[in-house]
């Protein structure tokens, strides 16, 4: 079997609202003329490019891979330290479900983890999980706060506030019917969490509201904080197709959340080509002129997106200690950081953006943030997805939705995949499912093909079960198509479609496989292009109002442009969350979650030179058993400050508690 027996998984999120009033006519025509898809948003196939969830074992294996980092030129010096420190599985709290687990927060003696796309609101499991975790060795499954049907918590968080405990949780749509927007409950007692209040997030802009219905905004990430006898929540909404991304709601009563204020990218625009404030703007040429500036990127100014990129909103947000400062991790308009001492208007004091030095492809992604506990030091991280492109399944694709429902079940592979069906178009046979396509006779007998199920109103896998038959290429597959090979479809089997050209969408060809006599249809990326993936970037706030790049730090696998033996060409090697630490000695600890690369903790104290000090991966084959078959690929960090346990969640395997162990261990 084939290097390609390896399945994988990788992030799907949120759908891009339709557009539907002429108002935005202009709007649409750009987004018809084919912008990329990018990561954190539905791609429907129209655009035509790359785009962008008791411990049994205990071993530590970073000490290869302390070799493997010290041989790179990329990445900081000083990797001996792992040889001497590193984190040790202490315990699980398994949820063997690939793809399912998003976030981590732990807070007293309970953590809750999240829920991504599947299983999705009012389905079996969906929501945040409740876990028991006084004793670190032995995590207890405790329950669920089950999400809203359609809709998934993808981010929560838990914290004392004026009212008592008090736990939130993001709502964002993975499902038909999904609404978006923010759950509030008390959790003075986590066994028995109390529901609080449901809150919609509506767009800032009374033109825009009225275009898009005022609701379903879907919220991505949020945060808690305090301001005297004041609480509130800040939080940042998923998409680059509106304004006010990262808003403020006071819940200092949480039966009853009030809007406070908006803040987003756009705010940042060159006055000559948007409005001034546009969330105020009823003028609506200057508004339809703002969206097209914003979105296309069609003027030079602070904030066009870079590389392939064009994203522009809020995707995560922390607030110090005080509530009184902000910091927006804002994709391609960088790292911002924000005076919210009156948070009913959010001032901007800096913007950190540097895509020459802070990135390996030139792109920014600015994607998560955590300071230093005097703000001096400040680690960004960047997601991207669109590395390793010809031989990565493609993510964040969707058949849509309509009437009538897509009527085939469908995946994604690669196209170097794409390549091995389109040179052997009939002959193949095999099964298809979520997760892979296994040919099992035929010239390509034997291999099989890491997968993605899409997103959409489609049947899936998980309702109709593996779909077996001959596997056959049938071309592009668009509205007027000649269908390559369509006799050889007329007793059913699985349809291989390549993806594009602009214009023609993953549903066309989902109808017209099915017309054919297809079962299922497989999508073949055409991406032909590797580039590396992601790392972070430090940066020195000594002067809050001009950040300076300090340093970069990259793992081998993130930092090479192609597949290289030392990592599997299917992983994900992406960094994700961090969480900073200043320590009692007076360093300064990054603790990061860095998908297939496992969890990671840098010494940041000299911002200028940072250290890699632990590493815990494992996707050896008693890890991988007991794993439910699939690898590690770590999505979320938590730290309680001054304690030595560092959390983490799987996206397929559910909680885990490390501890930091060796030389040097606080």
């Amino acid at each position: 079997m084939s290097a390609r027996a390896f399945a994988r998984v990788k992030e799907v999120a949120l759908p891009r609202p339709p557009i539907r009033s002429a108002l935005l006519v202009g709007l649409t025509l750009i987004l018809a003329a084919g912008v990329p898809a990018q990561a954190g948003h539905m791609d429907d196939g129209s655009g035509d490019g790359p785009n962008q969830s008791s411990p049994e074992h205990v071993t530590d294996p970073s000490a290869p891979l302390a070799d493997l980092d010290a041989a790179s030129q990329i990445i900081s010096d000083g990797p001996s330290g792992k040889v001497v420190k590193n984190l040790q599985l202490r315990g699980r709290g398994k949820r063997l479900a690939p793809d399912a687990t998003t976030d981590v927060w732990a807070y007293k003696d309970f953590a809750y983890t999240g829920t991504f796309n599947s299983p999705c609101g009012g389905e079996e499991g969906a929501g945040v999980w409740i876990w028991d975790i006084e004793n670190k060795n032995n995590p207890r499954f405790v329950d669920i706060i089950e999400s809203e049907t359609g809709s998934r918590s993808n981010d929560v968080k838990v914290a004392t506030m004026n009212a008592g405990d008090i736990l939130v949780h993001s709502n964002e749509t993975c499902g038909a019917g999904g609404m978006g927007g923010f759950e509030v409950y008390n959790v003075d007692d986590p066994r028995n969490p109390v529901h609080l209040a449901t809150q919609r997030i509506h767009e800032p802009n009374a033109v825009l509201r009225n275009v898009f219905g005022g609701v379903n905004r879907g919220v991505h990430n949020l945060f808690l904080f305090t301001q005297g006898s004041r609480d509130y929540v800040a939080l940042a909404t998923h998409g680059n197709a509106w304004f006010g991304s990262s808003q403020i709601f006071d819940i200092t009563v949480p039966s009853n959340p009030q809007f406070v204020s908006a803040w987003g990218p756009e705010l940042l625009c060159v006055e000559a080509f948007c409005s001034s404030d546009p969330y105020n703007e009823t003028n609506q040429t200057v508004l339809v002129n703002t969206i097209n500036w914003w979105i296309a990127g069609l003027a030079t100014g602070p904030t066009p997106g870079f590389g392939g990129s064009l994203i522009r909103s809020v995707h995560d947000i922390t607030v110090t200690d005080d509530g009184n400062l902000m910091y927006a991790a804002a994709w391609d308009s960088g790292l911002v950081l924000l005076d919210i001492s009156n948070p009913a208007n959010p001032e901007v004091v800096s913007q950190a953006l540097d895509p020459v030095n802070g990135s390996l492809d030139g792109e920014v992604n600015s994607h998560s943030v955590w300071p230093s506990e005097d703000g001096t030091i400040v680690v960004e991280g960047e997601e991207d997805f669109n590395a390793w492109g010809s031989v990565q399944p493609p993510g964040n694709l969707t058949f849509g939705t309509g009437t009538p429902t897509a009527p085939l079940p469908g995946t994604a592979i690669s196209t170097s995949a794409g390549d091995d069906f389109e040179n052997s178009q009939t002959g193949n046979a095999g099964t298809v499912d979520a997760s892979s396509l296994e040919v099992t006779s035929g010239t390509l007998a034997g291999t099989t093909y890491p997968a993605i199920e899409l997103a959409g109103d489609q049947p899936r896998f998980a309702d109709t079960g593996p779909v077996s038959g001959d596997i056959v290429f049938i071309g592009t597959a668009c509205d007027g198509d000649v269908i390559l090979n369509a006799e050889e479809l007329a007793d059913g089997g699985i349809a291989v479609a390549r993806r594009g050209p602009a214009g023609c969408t993953f549903r066309q060809k989902n109808f017209n496989a099915a017309a054919a006599g297809a079962d299922a249809v497989v999508i073949a990326n055409n991406v032909r292009t590797d580039t590396p993936w992601s790392g972070v970037r430090i940066w020195d706030y000594s002067d809050p109002e001009n950040p300076v790049l300090a340093s970069t730090f990259d793992t081998v696998c993130s930092s090479s442009p192609t597949p290289i033996p030392e990592c599997d060409p299917f992983g994900t090697y992406s960094v994700h969350n961090v969480i900073v630490e200043t320590t009692d000695d007076g360093r300064v600890k990054a603790y990061l979650s860095w998908y297939y690369d496992g969890m990671l903790v840098l010494d940041v104290t000299d911002p200028y030179n940072p250290k890699e000090i632990a590493r815990y991966f494992d996707n050896s084959p008693e890890f991988l058993e007991s794993n439910g078959g699939q690898p590690h690929d770590f999505w979320g960090v938590g730290k309680v400050p001054g304690e030595p346990w560092i959390y983490a969640s799987d996206r397929n395997g559910g909680l885990y508690i490390f501890k930091e162990q060796g030389s040097g261990s606080d």
